[in-house]
């Protein structure tokens, strides 16, 4: 399955570089108008780069019968399969259908998605502890903060299944990049080359950001005309100098 195949180093590294801005203009010129997950902010804005395939976990709403606090007996659920399933290199992502009145994750089972390798967490819903993930070195993607435990008004009930965060769709094994402007999701089967087309022009629009600064008008700048394509190939020739 598409879905199933690991990214390449060189993949990763081109989404690393690009900016969530340049991968959704990626995304649009593909005909993708639904893609870019907002109302979500990392917790931590220093560590908010994040890329990786989804890993996903589904809630409903809770029911007061069904969800009550944790006991050390208690059958496994849906979300500790995602706390130690969760692959090395995924993102976790969190459907809640918008419910932020509880927190689906505390600051220890964000410490053991960290300490397990997991890229990060994706979620519409809410966190718990958030001051302390907040200085984790770990990308954490919420929609706000919460200081009630998820069974209080979430049910976990499956991972790898399709999910839905902010109105967005995202399957298992999409790939998630986020930074501080939010979380763009790409279908596996497009990766690479989206990878590929935003590494390019981000690079681009470095060499076009050098000619602003040195007073460029934008018509024939930005977008690039001939003569502007001619010389960001000298400029990528001459090793990309700082001043053009």
């Amino acid at each position: 399955m598409p879905n199933e195949m690991p990214l390449s180093a060189e993949t990763m590294k081109n989404f690393l570089y690009a900016s969530t801005a340049t991968v959704s203009m990626q995304m649009l010129k593909r005909g993708f108008r639904n893609s870019a997950v907002t109302g979500v902010r990392p917790l931590n804005p220093k560590s908010a780069r994040l890329v990786g395939p989804a890993y996903t976990l589904r809630y409903i709403p809770g029911r007061e019968d069904l969800d009550k606090p944790p006991m050390p007996g208690d059958p496994p659920s849906a979300q500790r399969a995602a706390i130690e399933e969760t692959p090395a290199g995924h993102v976790l992502v969190i459907g809640t259908e918008g419910n932020t009145r509880s927190g689906t994750l505390g600051d220890i089972l964000a410490l053991r998605l960290k300490v397990r390798g997991v890229a990060g967490v994706l979620s519409d819903g809410a966190m718990r502890d958030t001051p302390v993930i907040g200085r984790f070195d770990f990308p954490v993607f919420c929609a706000a903060a919460a200081a009630p435990p998820s069974m209080n008004h979430l049910h976990p009930v499956e991972v790898q299944a399709p999910v839905g965060i902010c109105g967005v769709p995202v399957y298992p094994g999409d790939v998630i990049v986020a930074d501080e402007d939010g979380a763009i999701v790409v279908p596996r089967h497009i990766a690479d080359e989206v990878a590929r087309d935003s590494f390019e022009q981000e690079r681009l629009e470095k060499f076009v950001a050098i000619r602003v600064r040195q007073g460029r008008a934008i018509p024939g700048t930005y977008p690039p005309n001939d003569e502007t394509k001619a010389a960001y190939q000298a400029w990528l020739k001459a090793g990309e100098p700082a001043g053009g």
